[in-house]
């Protein structure tokens, strides 16, 4: 389920006082807000829940009128400043606007498409779906992300086509947004002079900057394409060293191109300072093989849904007294905690609907802070991307390390999916979603995959924010478009300084719009501030990001 807010009734003569002439009809509160792994933080904003699109109006046409700014929340299960800034004050003029409470319609529209509310969590949409014999092909680990908040930075799973896998009618290998059909914004309607609900279908132009919004819109509901549900077979290894794994391209053995030939669907978790990453690798199997367990329900990985109390232990000591030496034990131990968990709770080997092998992480998993990037690149240098960056990941490591210094101590993660094709849609003249991170290159046909890099760490380790910065320079300064290029992950870390992330002002102004190209950029700020004149949707990043 999505986060519940923390509620603080409001005052109705506060109310009035601070919020003269508030929509009577929508109910007030005051509401902290945390993102997910609590680095931005606020107390007291306050917060309401529409009971429907037209109340969203009207709390919308409020904020224009009194100057205030208006941010859409669902699960909260992000890291970057989209939704609000660090050091929003509690009197600021900012109105959360709660949509997981009641935006949460749902119904099939055709037989390969369903309406749906944006407040809807993406395990109650996988849930709906299976249930009528429809699923997507990939879809983000945890389920309590809202479809709102997964489509407004371009959400996505893991996969590409195997070897010689067609793609299903109304499926894509890329981003979430690439399914939409139609979606429903509160935009500027110049002729009435207020802002208004307005339906785009995915062929109209302005659609393109709405796909994959990054807060700058809000969206109500959307129609998605679907297709035929599929049973998907996970099995879980960990006996790979990474050397193989992450070998350069040409290697005989076990590497992870090999599985990409082979299923089309993997992901690599590398936990830091250890020698053999857990690699899950899905499979198309419409028959249960006889070594798998059949899962009827998702989050089959209990050792990770919760913190063991060996992780528990050191992450406690390691927060508390500072013991940041002990990053290489802790990765140990977390690997140790896979390796086992897999064979004793049976996981390493399941099978059963889609929906029951994608999702795999609760909120109550270890919440750590994370980069994010995305490699565009051919399918056949895949394999090359990933032994670069591995290499010089494990060389920066080692480095640090050698310096007593650990500034990771989750583990890297490498996921492969295709990239964003607006035909995938099955509609005529269907607009790709402008600012998608798998939005493909006009300029270079031959790249129809994406290589996604994550690098975790616990909030507040010391030197991760250098050791980001240098990851980042190494990833724009070698995938600078010869053969792959860099874009980053919306919801993730990025424009890292020594000190933190979203301030390298290099990268916000210059890298991460050229990595779209100025055409592609600027044709998608102009439609997100000629939908939203007024600036009710933004706030001080986004003001940046897109100035």
């Amino acid at each position: 389920m999505a986060a519940v807010p923390t509620l603080l009734p409001a005052d109705p003569a506060v109310a009035a006082q601070e919020l003269p002439d508030f929509p009577g009809d929508v109910a007030l509160y005051r509401s902290a807000y945390r993102n997910w792994v609590g680095e931005i933080t606020a107390d007291g904003l306050w917060a309401c829940a529409p009971a429907g699109p037209d109340q969203v109006v009207a709390v919308v046409n409020w904020a224009w009128r009194h100057g205030w700014r208006v941010r859409a929340r669902g699960a909260s299960h992000g890291w970057s400043p989209l939704t609000i800034t660090q050091g929003t004050a509690s009197d600021a003029p900012v109105l959360l606007v709660d949509t997981a409470a009641h935006l949460t319609g749902m119904s099939l529209q055709s037989p390969t498409s369903v309406r749906v509310g944006t407040g809807v969590t993406l395990e109650a949409l996988l849930t709906y779906l299976e249930e009528h014999g429809l699923g997507v092909t990939a879809a983000p680990a945890p389920g309590n992300l809202t479809l709102g908040g997964a489509l407004a930075i371009g959400a996505h799973g893991t996969a590409v086509p195997a070897r010689g896998e067609q793609r299903l009618p109304g499926h894509t290998y890329g981003s979430l947004s690439n399914l939409v059909l139609s979606l429903t914004a509160v935009v500027w309607d110049e002729a009435s002079g207020r802002y208004v609900l307005r339906t785009y279908d995915r062929a109209e132009g302005d659609c393109a900057a709405l796909l994959t919004h990054l807060g700058r819109s809000l969206i109500t509901e959307v129609v998605l394409r679907v297709g035929a549900n599929t049973d998907l077979r996970c099995v879980s290894r960990t006996d790979i060293p990474a050397d193989e794994l992450f070998a350069a391209p040409g290697a005989d053995g076990r590497t992870l191109a090999s599985f990409l030939d082979r299923a089309g669907r993997v992901e690599a978790i590398w936990f830091a300072f250890t020698e053999f990453p857990w690699l899950k690798v899905w499979s198309v199997s419409p028959t249960r093989p006889l070594t798998s367990r059949h899962v009827t329900t998702p989050y089959n990985y209990p050792f990770s849904d919760s913190v063991p109390r060996p992780v528990a232990d050191l992450v406690g000591r390691m927060v508390s007294d500072e013991a940041w030496y002990l990053a290489p034990v802790l990765g140990n131990a977390q690997y140790d905690v896979a390796a086992l968990g897999l064979v004793t709770t049976l996981s390493a080997d399941i099978w059963g609907p889609s929906k029951n092998t994608l999702l795999y992480l609760r909120p109550t998993t270890l919440r750590i802070a994370t980069n994010g990037y995305a490699v565009l690149t051919s399918r056949a240098q895949v394999q090359r991307v990933v032994a670069e960056f591995t290499a010089f990941y494990r060389e920066r490591l080692t480095a640090y390390a050698d310096r007593g210094r650990f500034p990771v101590n989750g583990s890297l993660e490498i996921r492969v999916t295709g990239l964003d094709d607006p035909a995938d849609a099955g509609v005529d003249g269907a607009r790709t979603p402008l600012l998608s991170a798998l939005g493909p290159r006009e300029d270079r046909p031959e790249w129809d995959t994406a290589v996604w890099l994550n690098i975790l760490s616990l909030p507040g380790t010391p030197y991760a924010e250098a050791f980001s910065s240098q990851i980042e320079r190494f990833l724009l300064r070698t995938f600078d478009g010869e053969y792959a290029t860099t874009r980053v992950e919306w919801s993730k870390g990025w424009a890292y300084t020594r000190d933190s992330a979203w301030s390298d002002g290099e990268v916000l102004g210059t890298a991460v719009p050229g990595s779209f190209g100025e055409e592609g950029w600027g044709r998608a700020a102009g439609v997100l501030d000629r939908l939203d004149p007024h600036g009710v949707f933004g706030n001080a990043f986004l003001d940046r990001l897109f100035r």
